[in-house]
């Protein structure tokens, strides 16, 4: 096994989810989806193995290549990091769920890949609104004062489901500064529920910040270091 911690650090995660939800009052499942960036495909075999069946890729290209030497290998392939226009292409029939959708020309360029593919299983594919609520101008994301605009600008496009918003916070330790991002999002996912828009996915919280993003309402958190290790 190349990945001998991961059984262990899956449990410990769990357990650790388990415990902030219990302390915040709150209640179902959270997904985790494995974030394999930067390992091989032997991360995506045990992951599976240890009942981790959402894996996250952040790079299309490196996604396709482990796609193609394990077939569909009975996971979710989740496409976590930026999608550039140029490579839609390929998410048709290859991803679950595209986190990363952050303007009408990444939707769009989504949209029309999906109406010139052929033998699809379904017309549609699952996607995030990905929201910058931090501000910071490394980051991708709309903006939170677009994103009712994108939302349903995403709605009017039959290929794409809208299926809830995605967000990172600042790579820090204070969690003061994590929850303020956490929670923005939160209300503005709930805001737009109140309103009528379905957004059932709320992806917040990676390593370092899943326990605040949990507490926070995240029902589904996407990992790699606590579980892997280093890469």
């Amino acid at each position: 096994m190349d990945f001998p911690a991961l059984e262990g650090n899956l449990g410990r995660v769990r357990a650790e989810i388990a415990a902030v939800q219990a302390k915040a009052g709150l209640d179902g499942t959270v997904t985790i989806v494995a974030v394999t960036k930067g390992h091989t495909a032997s991360a995506i075999v045990e992951a599976a193995e240890c009942g981790l069946y959402d894996i996250g890729e952040n790079r299309v290209q490196e996604a396709l290549v482990k796609r193609d030497s394990l077939g569909h290998a009975g996971v979710r392939w989740h496409l976590i990091g930026h999608v550039q226009t140029n490579k839609a292409k390929y998410v048709p029939g290859r991803f679950h769920l595209v986190h990363s959708v952050d303007s009408p020309r990444i939707a769009r360029a989504i949209a029309d890949a999906m109406r010139r593919a052929e033998d699809m299983e379904s017309s549609k594919i699952g996607v995030l609104v990905q929201v910058n609520a931090s501000g910071e101008k490394q980051k991708y994301g709309c903006t939170p004062k677009t994103v009712h605009d994108l939302v349903g600008e995403i709605r009017e496009m039959p290929e794409l489901e809208i299926r809830g918003l995605m967000t990172m916070a600042p790579f820090t330790s204070d969690e003061r500064v994590q929850r303020n991002v956490f929670e923005a999002v939160r209300k503005l996912r709930d805001g737009m529920v109140s309103e009528g828009t379905a957004l059932p996915i709320l992806s917040m919280g990676m390593s370092n910040d899943f326990r605040v993003a949990v507490a926070e309402g995240s029902n589904m958190v996407r990992l790699g270091t606590v579980l892997f290790g280093e890469r």
